[in-house]
């Protein structure tokens, strides 16, 4: 049997299914527009995959995470990650 989980990790388990509710509604927000990018891009005759904005939006959330207070690198490895999803939803439809 597992030992009763105390108040306050309950409360801090709630707060962090908060924040992940929050997160899938932004990525929900962000995938959207990937759909608008993939009508431009197939206009434009674009392929899914563009370096140069991929490092554009690396540098920025590398910045913005480190004017936050985030430890180095976790927000590139997560992005890159995003990047990667957002990639392949494009390349899927273009």
């Amino acid at each position: 049997m597992s030992k009763p989980v105390p108040p306050a990790l309950a409360e801090a388990r709630r707060d962090i299914d908060d924040i992940d509710a929050r997160l899938i509604g932004l990525l929900v927000e962000r995938f959207a527009v990937a759909q608008r990018v993939v009508g431009i891009k197939r206009e434009a005759g674009l392929p899914a995959l563009l370096e140069d904005r991929v490092e554009e939006v690396l540098s920025n959330v590398e910045t913005r995470a480190r004017q936050n207070g985030l430890p180095e690198g976790v927000a590139r490895d997560i992005w890159r990650q995003l990047i990667s999803a957002t990639i392949a939803f494009e390349e899927k439809q273009l």
